[in-house]
């Protein structure tokens, strides 16, 4: 597959009409809160659908209900032990690349900032966090697994996010496209599976090109299921890099909200640290899997890490060949990866389980004061790359 700037527009045009259709339908019938009520406790596949859910969330949950009849299971397991193996880098990757990435997309930065808010930069962590974790688990497609309710649940909340920004006129669709649109499902899918690739190569972890490729398939899958045009998705890693090359030579550059969300970041992670002493190595990580030039206009702060940082590779290097060369070692790094990440997904949530329900309306002022508050429209900031 190849893409261009003709195909990529094409994608800004295009949402998810059945999310969309089902969002407008619960809005229009004044039945959103009902909704969020009684999904609150369906968290698993297979659980019976409580009396008095609307009709046409029913429907919705049941054509949902099950993973693509394309699915290489053999495939998916491959998936679940690349990210056993190297859960710890993953959840780096996802944390110091992944999400600040985001953020050096201006309007990505603007929904964000209008979903989750500037002051609750955890909300959105702690969703991505316990959204992967779920979708590694043995049981994950299974009955009783938890993220396919979470994946019909954050399907949703994208088609809320999308009527809310419609409905209020407060999104240049001429200019910008549909409100989280296809080429930026996909980005997003690019974020999380390719860039999390990358960033582990830039950590010197040592992948195979089949667990390399198994952890992107999963990333396909989830990609289905949040309502991502299986025939515009990359379906290689090459296509991949195309796509995200592309992607970010379009849509990249500075922003406030860009800015605001990486400082709320990386105050979030220097609370996860102990003490204060390491503080600095959350900026120089960010840094460094970024490059200077998105850091710079991610506003991230330059510190005596940055150079120490750059160590990392050599440091799990070690690691690696500790693991390569003990049975009782790796079993012990496996482990000790295992409770790190769950205890930083803890931190974040605080020990609770986070809900994806469908926004009744959206943060009024984006993160701005005033009457701008309510008058502003966002529109796209000058080029920044030629």
């Amino acid at each position: 597959m190849t893409y261009t700037e003709t195909s990529m527009d094409a994608l800004r045009r295009s949402g998810d009409d059945l999310a969309d259709a089902v969002v407008a339908t619960l809005f229009e019938r004044g039945e959103v809160g009902k909704f969020n009520s009684l999904m609150r406790y369906v968290s698993t596949a297979g659980q019976a659908l409580p009396d008095g859910l609307p009709g046409v969330a029913r429907e919705y949950l049941r054509v949902t209900g099950a993973p693509p009849d394309w699915v290489d299971w053999s495939e998916m397991e491959r998936a679940r032990l690349f990210f056993i193996d190297n859960n710890v880098h993953i959840s780096t990757a996802l944390s110091f690349a992944s999400m600040p990435a985001c953020y050096v997309v201006p309007h990505v930065a603007r929904l964000l900032s209008a979903t989750h808010g500037l002051s609750y930069p955890s909300k959105r962590m702690a969703e991505t966090g316990q959204f992967t974790v779920y979708l590694m688990q043995p049981d994950a497609f299974e009955a009783g697994g938890r993220f396919i309710p979470a994946a019909q649940k954050v399907r949703l909340l994208h088609a809320a996010i999308r009527h809310h920004l419609k409905r209020e006129d407060r999104w240049d669709t001429d200019a910008l496209g549909v409100p989280i649109c296809q080429e930026d499902m996909i980005g997003g899918q690019m974020f999380f599976s390719l860039l999390v690739l990358d960033s582990l190569h830039r950590l010197g972890i040592h992948m195979s090109a089949e667990g390399a490729d198994a952890y992107f398939y999963a990333w396909r899958v989830v990609g289905a299921m949040l309502g991502v045009d299986q025939t515009a998705v990359p379906g290689t890693l090459d296509e991949a890099r195309q796509f995200l090359d592309l992607y970010m030579l379009r849509h990249m550059g500075p922003s406030e909200e860009g800015a605001h969300l990486t400082r709320q970041l990386i105050d979030l992670y220097e609370e996860v640290v102990p003490g204060t002493l390491f503080d600095p190595v959350v900026s120089a990580l960010i840094r460094y899997l970024v490059g200077d030039t998105c850091a710079d206009w991610l506003e991230v702060p330059r510190t005596t890490w940055d150079t120490l940082v750059k160590a990392a590779p050599h440091l799990l290097g070690v690691l690696e060949t500790i693991e390569d060369r003990s049975p009782l070692g790796a079993w012990a790094l496996d482990r000790i990866g295992h409770l790190t990440t769950v205890l930083e997904l803890s931190s974040l949530t605080r020990g609770r389980v986070m809900h994806y329900a469908v926004p009744e309306q959206l943060r009024k002022d984006y993160g701005l004061s005033g009457a701008a508050a309510r008058t502003r429209r966002w529109t796209p900031p000058p080029a920044t790359v030629s």
